[in-house]
């Protein structure tokens, strides 16, 4: 594939820090484009960072008891879908993950989403936003499980509880935790890489009628996949947390 023009944003975060970005990245022992050392998909990132601060900002000094905005009840309906989410899937405890997964669940679909605006691109259909992803509910899930159980705890629990077994169990459990990064990650990529290409191609072919159909479809396949990102991590605390494996 050819690679992507810079949209403005892009254009424009180069212009604010990227002499400074590419500085730095020199000074690491890599060799950035310095007149471009932002990608699309960094300032796809921090856009959607800075969209996610920004209306937590708005929503905290809005905050309401007697009359909730529109924003705000939008939000508590969130809040309480992770909530009930967590305490299904996760259980006891449950809640104390909804900040990380409920952020994780916003941030890529924010991500997503972004691919349907005139000028912007889906930051998601870059794999190493994905895999930046899953590389945190990855240690996330991890250290909870550490932290539940201790170090020698936690992989005495992914040896399983029969200790004659451990020495075939205890490999087989780090290769599967090792390979759900690549299913996380290669799962949200294809889907929203494919989505992508499907969407161009139709319409370029097609411009009356078949782009809002596939936008339809985009927006259907971001909250999805935000859903999937969600849901797949808490599974994933489940069983690091749990006393029985």
């Amino acid at each position: 594939m050819a690679p992507e023009h810079p949209v403005w944003f892009t254009v424009l975060l180069n212009k604010l820090i990227g002499p400074a970005v590419a500085a730095l990245l020199t000074a690491m022992g890599f060799h950035p484009n310095p007149a471009e050392p932002i990608p699309n998909y960094i300032a796809m990132q921090v856009l959607v960072f800075l969209l996610i601060l920004a209306g937590a900002l708005i929503l905290r000094a809005r905050l309401s008891v007697e009359k909730p905005g529109k924003f705000q009840h939008i939000m508590e309906v969130f809040l309480q879908f992770t909530q009930n989410m967590c305490d299904d899937v996760i259980g006891h405890e449950g809640r104390r993950y909804v900040a990380l997964l409920g952020t994780l669940g916003l941030f890529v679909l924010f991500c997503n989403l972004l691919g349907i605006i005139p000028s912007f691109s889906t930051a998601t259909g870059t794999i190493y936003v994905t895999l930046g992803c899953a590389v945190v509910a990855f240690l996330y899930y991890n250290f909870h499980g550490m932290r539940e159980h201790g170090v020698l705890g936690y992989l005495k629990h992914l040896a399983g509880p029969l200790w004659w077994l451990a020495w075939l169990i205890l490999p087989v459990e780090v290769i599967s935790n090792t390979l759900r990064l690549l299913s996380l990650s290669v799962r949200l990529w294809a889907n929203m890489t494919v989505g992508e290409l499907i969407e161009h191609v139709f319409t370029s072919l097609v411009p009356v009628l078949v782009p809002a159909i596939f936008i339809g479809l985009h927006v259907f396949v971001s909250f999805l996949q935000a859903y999937i990102f969600m849901i797949l991590p808490a599974v994933y605390i489940s069983l690091a947390v749990s006393e029985e494996h």
